[in-house]
Protein backbone atom coordinates (compact mmCIF):
# COMPACT_ATOMS: atom_id res chain seq x y z
CA UNK A 1 0.00 0.00 0.00
CA UNK A 2 1.73 3.28 -0.47
CA UNK A 3 1.40 5.93 1.12
CA UNK A 4 -0.94 9.20 1.20
CA UNK A 5 0.42 12.17 -0.06
CA UNK A 6 0.44 15.90 0.24
CA UNK A 7 1.47 17.93 -2.33
CA UNK A 8 3.27 20.86 -0.58
CA UNK A 9 3.54 23.27 -3.51
CA UNK A 10 1.15 23.58 -6.94
CA UNK A 11 -0.47 26.50 -8.57
CA UNK A 12 -4.17 27.22 -10.16
CA UNK A 13 -4.66 29.92 -12.42
CA UNK A 14 -6.71 32.45 -14.65
CA UNK A 15 -4.93 33.41 -17.73
CA UNK A 16 -6.77 36.86 -17.37
CA UNK A 17 -5.02 37.45 -13.97
CA UNK A 18 -1.21 36.68 -15.12
CA UNK A 19 0.21 39.10 -16.90
CA UNK A 20 3.01 36.86 -17.88
CA UNK A 21 1.54 33.98 -19.13
CA UNK A 22 -0.54 36.69 -21.52
CA UNK A 23 0.87 37.61 -25.34
CA UNK A 24 3.70 35.74 -26.91
CA UNK A 25 5.46 33.58 -24.10
CA UNK A 26 9.42 34.59 -24.13
CA UNK A 27 11.87 31.51 -22.90
CA UNK A 28 11.82 31.46 -19.32
CA UNK A 29 13.96 29.54 -16.55
CA UNK A 30 11.61 26.71 -17.08
CA UNK A 31 12.05 26.94 -21.17
CA UNK A 32 9.36 28.00 -23.87
CA UNK A 33 5.66 27.71 -21.75
CA UNK A 34 3.21 27.78 -24.44
CA UNK A 35 1.37 24.74 -23.32
CA UNK A 36 0.72 26.44 -20.01
CA UNK A 37 -0.31 29.81 -21.26
CA UNK A 38 -4.11 28.80 -20.45
CA UNK A 39 -6.28 28.89 -17.35
CA UNK A 40 -5.46 25.67 -15.23
CA UNK A 41 -8.26 25.47 -12.71
CA UNK A 42 -8.33 23.43 -9.31
CA UNK A 43 -10.85 20.98 -11.23
CA UNK A 44 -7.85 20.13 -13.41
CA UNK A 45 -5.73 20.06 -10.90
CA UNK A 46 -7.79 17.66 -8.90
CA UNK A 47 -7.86 15.11 -12.23
CA UNK A 48 -4.00 15.29 -12.50
CA UNK A 49 -3.26 14.93 -8.65
CA UNK A 50 -5.91 12.92 -7.06
CA UNK A 51 -6.08 9.87 -8.99
CA UNK A 52 -2.24 9.71 -8.18
CA UNK A 53 -2.98 9.56 -4.06
CA UNK A 54 -2.72 13.42 -3.08
CA UNK A 55 -5.34 13.84 -0.22
CA UNK A 56 -4.71 17.82 0.27
CA UNK A 57 -2.66 20.28 -1.48
CA UNK A 58 -0.56 23.80 -0.85
CA UNK A 59 -1.61 26.15 -3.39
CA UNK A 60 1.11 28.63 -4.38
CA UNK A 61 1.19 31.97 -5.63
CA UNK A 62 1.89 32.84 -9.21
CA UNK A 63 2.65 36.17 -9.67
CA UNK A 64 -0.93 38.15 -10.39
CA UNK A 65 -0.80 41.47 -11.82
CA UNK A 66 0.21 44.12 -9.12
CA UNK A 67 -2.22 45.18 -6.52
CA UNK A 68 -3.86 41.55 -7.34
CA UNK A 69 -2.06 39.59 -4.00
CA UNK A 70 -5.54 40.11 -1.86
CA UNK A 71 -7.70 39.22 -4.44
CA UNK A 72 -5.40 36.03 -5.59
CA UNK A 73 -6.13 34.77 -1.76
CA UNK A 74 -9.62 35.39 -1.85
CA UNK A 75 -9.96 33.50 -5.08
CA UNK A 76 -8.24 30.05 -4.25
CA UNK A 77 -10.05 30.29 -0.66
CA UNK A 78 -13.56 30.58 -2.87
CA UNK A 79 -12.22 27.67 -4.82
CA UNK A 80 -11.08 25.64 -1.60
CA UNK A 81 -14.75 26.03 -0.04
CA UNK A 82 -16.15 24.97 -3.33
CA UNK A 83 -14.32 21.83 -4.19
CA UNK A 84 -12.05 20.73 -1.29
CA UNK A 85 -8.89 21.83 -2.44
CA UNK A 86 -6.38 22.88 -1.82
CA UNK A 87 -5.96 23.18 1.81
CA UNK A 88 -3.80 25.67 2.52
CA UNK A 89 -2.67 28.79 0.51
CA UNK A 90 1.11 30.64 0.34
CA UNK A 91 0.12 34.42 -1.12
CA UNK A 92 2.56 36.98 -2.68
CA UNK A 93 3.40 39.97 -0.54
CA UNK A 94 6.07 42.50 -1.55
CA UNK A 95 7.68 42.86 2.33
CA UNK A 96 9.29 46.00 1.28
CA UNK A 97 6.57 48.13 0.16
CA UNK A 98 5.50 50.09 3.82
CA UNK A 99 1.97 49.06 4.03
CA UNK A 100 3.09 45.23 3.79
CA UNK A 101 1.39 44.28 7.20
CA UNK A 102 -1.98 45.61 5.90
CA UNK A 103 -1.70 43.38 2.48
CA UNK A 104 -1.52 40.27 4.99
CA UNK A 105 -4.05 41.37 6.95
CA UNK A 106 -6.86 41.31 3.90
CA UNK A 107 -4.95 38.14 1.99
CA UNK A 108 -5.39 36.73 6.09
CA UNK A 109 -9.54 36.77 5.49
CA UNK A 110 -8.94 33.48 3.63
CA UNK A 111 -9.03 31.34 6.33
CA UNK A 112 -6.35 29.01 4.57
CA UNK A 113 -3.42 31.97 4.39
CA UNK A 114 -0.35 29.78 5.90
CA UNK A 115 2.38 31.58 4.31
CA UNK A 116 3.80 34.08 2.31
CA UNK A 117 6.44 33.94 -0.69
CA UNK A 118 8.11 36.86 -2.45
CA UNK A 119 10.48 35.06 -5.05
CA UNK A 120 14.10 36.35 -4.38
CA UNK A 121 16.40 34.16 -6.89
CA UNK A 122 18.74 35.97 -8.57
CA UNK A 123 21.19 34.51 -11.28
CA UNK A 124 23.76 35.79 -13.37
CA UNK A 125 21.89 34.27 -16.52
CA UNK A 126 19.26 37.15 -16.73
CA UNK A 127 17.14 33.60 -17.92
CA UNK A 128 17.15 32.18 -14.48
CA UNK A 129 16.70 35.77 -13.11
CA UNK A 130 13.82 36.90 -10.76
CA UNK A 131 14.94 39.50 -7.90
CA UNK A 132 15.99 42.59 -9.29
CA UNK A 133 19.13 42.59 -7.08
CA UNK A 134 20.95 39.66 -5.63
CA UNK A 135 21.00 41.06 -1.90
CA UNK A 136 16.97 41.67 -1.26
CA UNK A 137 17.17 39.93 1.86
CA UNK A 138 19.40 41.92 3.40
CA UNK A 139 17.79 45.38 3.27
CA UNK A 140 16.51 46.31 5.99
CA UNK A 141 13.10 48.06 5.02
CA UNK A 142 12.78 44.36 3.13
CA UNK A 143 13.47 42.54 6.71
CA UNK A 144 10.64 45.01 8.50
CA UNK A 145 8.29 43.33 6.35
CA UNK A 146 9.08 40.03 7.20
CA UNK A 147 8.81 41.08 10.74
CA UNK A 148 5.07 41.48 9.92
CA UNK A 149 5.06 37.84 8.17
CA UNK A 150 6.82 36.08 11.83
CA UNK A 151 4.34 38.83 13.72
CA UNK A 152 1.24 37.13 12.16
CA UNK A 153 2.45 33.53 12.72
CA UNK A 154 2.98 32.54 9.17
CA UNK A 155 5.70 31.01 7.40
CA UNK A 156 8.09 32.23 4.65
CA UNK A 157 8.55 30.19 1.14
CA UNK A 158 12.15 30.69 0.41
CA UNK A 159 13.67 30.42 -2.94
CA UNK A 160 17.19 31.40 -3.96
CA UNK A 161 19.91 29.93 -5.57
CA UNK A 162 23.21 28.81 -4.57
CA UNK A 163 24.87 32.46 -4.39
CA UNK A 164 22.54 33.55 -2.09
CA UNK A 165 22.56 31.06 0.27
CA UNK A 166 24.96 32.21 2.82
CA UNK A 167 22.99 35.45 3.22
CA UNK A 168 20.05 33.31 2.96
CA UNK A 169 21.48 31.55 6.47
CA UNK A 170 21.92 34.68 7.93
CA UNK A 171 18.24 35.35 7.30
CA UNK A 172 17.07 32.74 8.97
CA UNK A 173 19.42 33.13 11.94
CA UNK A 174 18.09 36.21 12.30
CA UNK A 175 14.47 35.59 12.37
CA UNK A 176 14.15 31.84 14.64
CA UNK A 177 10.77 32.33 15.17
CA UNK A 178 9.83 32.32 11.56
CA UNK A 179 9.75 29.46 9.52
CA UNK A 180 11.10 29.07 6.00
CA UNK A 181 10.24 26.61 3.60
CA UNK A 182 13.12 26.49 1.20
CA UNK A 183 11.86 26.06 -2.46
CA UNK A 184 12.97 23.38 -5.49
CA UNK A 185 15.73 22.12 -3.12
CA UNK A 186 17.75 24.99 -3.16
CA UNK A 187 17.36 25.45 -7.59
CA UNK A 188 20.51 23.56 -8.08
CA UNK A 189 21.17 24.74 -11.68
CA UNK A 190 25.05 23.90 -12.11
CA UNK A 191 26.17 20.35 -11.98
CA UNK A 192 29.71 20.22 -12.25
CA UNK A 193 31.62 19.41 -9.44
CA UNK A 194 32.49 22.77 -8.48
CA UNK A 195 28.34 23.52 -8.76
CA UNK A 196 27.62 20.33 -6.91
CA UNK A 197 30.11 21.04 -4.33
CA UNK A 198 28.65 24.54 -3.66
CA UNK A 199 25.23 24.23 -3.76
CA UNK A 200 25.74 21.40 -1.17
CA UNK A 201 27.29 23.79 1.21
CA UNK A 202 25.08 26.10 1.20
CA UNK A 203 22.15 23.76 1.89
CA UNK A 204 24.07 22.30 4.86
CA UNK A 205 24.58 25.86 5.90
CA UNK A 206 20.65 26.42 5.80
CA UNK A 207 20.12 22.99 6.90
CA UNK A 208 21.86 23.43 9.67
CA UNK A 209 19.11 26.15 11.41
CA UNK A 210 16.55 24.20 12.78
CA UNK A 211 13.64 26.67 11.50
CA UNK A 212 14.27 25.55 7.83
CA UNK A 213 12.40 23.09 6.07
CA UNK A 214 13.26 21.88 2.37
CA UNK A 215 10.85 21.08 -0.56
CA UNK A 216 11.68 18.81 -2.75
CA UNK A 217 9.68 20.63 -5.73
CA UNK A 218 10.51 21.97 -9.25
CA UNK A 219 13.23 19.32 -9.85
CA UNK A 220 12.85 19.86 -13.72
CA UNK A 221 13.58 23.30 -14.21
CA UNK A 222 16.81 23.00 -15.29
CA UNK A 223 16.64 19.52 -17.02
CA UNK A 224 12.85 20.12 -18.33
CA UNK A 225 13.08 16.40 -17.74
CA UNK A 226 11.75 13.66 -14.96
CA UNK A 227 13.96 10.79 -14.20
CA UNK A 228 14.89 9.10 -11.50
CA UNK A 229 18.90 9.31 -12.87
CA UNK A 230 18.75 13.18 -12.69
CA UNK A 231 16.64 13.50 -9.78
CA UNK A 232 17.55 11.14 -7.30
CA UNK A 233 21.35 12.84 -6.06
CA UNK A 234 19.30 15.93 -5.29
CA UNK A 235 16.64 14.59 -3.14
CA UNK A 236 18.99 11.90 -1.66
CA UNK A 237 21.51 15.37 -0.72
CA UNK A 238 18.47 17.02 0.21
CA UNK A 239 17.27 14.32 2.71
CA UNK A 240 20.78 13.54 3.90
CA UNK A 241 21.08 16.92 5.28
CA UNK A 242 17.41 18.22 6.25
CA UNK A 243 16.03 14.99 7.26
CA UNK A 244 12.95 13.47 6.53
CA UNK A 245 11.52 15.23 9.08
CA UNK A 246 12.11 18.45 7.49
CA UNK A 247 11.88 17.46 3.72
CA UNK A 248 8.27 17.70 1.88
CA UNK A 249 6.99 17.06 -1.63
CA UNK A 250 6.31 19.40 -4.08
CA UNK A 251 4.87 18.72 -7.81
CA UNK A 252 5.03 22.24 -9.04
CA UNK A 253 2.13 21.52 -11.52
CA UNK A 254 1.51 22.84 -13.62
CA UNK A 255 4.80 23.74 -14.74
CA UNK A 256 6.27 20.44 -14.60
CA UNK A 257 3.15 19.16 -16.85
CA UNK A 258 5.49 21.06 -19.66
CA UNK A 259 7.55 17.75 -20.03
CA UNK A 260 5.69 15.07 -17.35
CA UNK A 261 2.66 14.02 -15.98
CA UNK A 262 1.54 13.90 -12.64
CA UNK A 263 1.58 10.14 -12.32
CA UNK A 264 5.08 10.04 -13.87
CA UNK A 265 6.43 12.81 -11.80
CA UNK A 266 5.15 11.25 -8.50
CA UNK A 267 6.25 7.81 -9.46
CA UNK A 268 9.64 8.76 -10.04
CA UNK A 269 9.92 10.65 -6.08
CA UNK A 270 8.40 7.62 -4.93
CA UNK A 271 11.45 5.91 -6.82
CA UNK A 272 14.03 8.44 -5.24
CA UNK A 273 12.42 7.53 -1.92
CA UNK A 274 11.88 3.76 -2.20
CA UNK A 275 15.30 2.85 -0.38
CA UNK A 276 13.95 4.77 3.17
CA UNK A 277 12.07 3.13 5.95
CA UNK A 278 8.57 3.51 5.44
CA UNK A 279 8.26 5.99 8.23
CA UNK A 280 10.39 8.37 6.51
CA UNK A 281 8.45 8.35 3.42
CA UNK A 282 5.66 8.91 4.92
CA UNK A 283 7.08 11.96 6.43
CA UNK A 284 8.34 13.34 2.60
CA UNK A 285 5.45 12.54 1.18
CA UNK A 286 2.48 13.99 3.93
CA UNK A 287 3.68 14.03 7.31
CA UNK A 288 5.58 17.50 7.02
CA UNK A 289 3.51 19.14 5.17
CA UNK A 290 0.63 18.06 7.18
CA UNK A 291 2.61 19.75 10.17
CA UNK A 292 4.01 22.33 9.04
CA UNK A 293 0.84 23.91 7.07
CA UNK A 294 -1.63 22.95 9.69
CA UNK A 295 -3.73 20.96 7.39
Amino acid sequence: MTEPVIDAHHHVWRLAATPWLQGPPVSRIFGAYGPICRDYPIAEYMADAVPCGVVKSVFVQVNVAPGGEVGEAAWVQAEADRHGFPHAVTGFADLATPDVGDVIDRQMAAANLRAVRQQLHWHANPQYRFAARPDLMNDPAWRRGLAEVERRGLMFELQVFTSQMADAAALVRAFPGVTFVLTHAGMLEDRTPEGWAAWRAGMAGLAACPNVAAKLSGLGTFDRACSVERWQPVIAATVDLFGPERCLFGSNFPIEKLWTDYATLLATVRACLAHLPAADRSAILHDTAQRLYRL
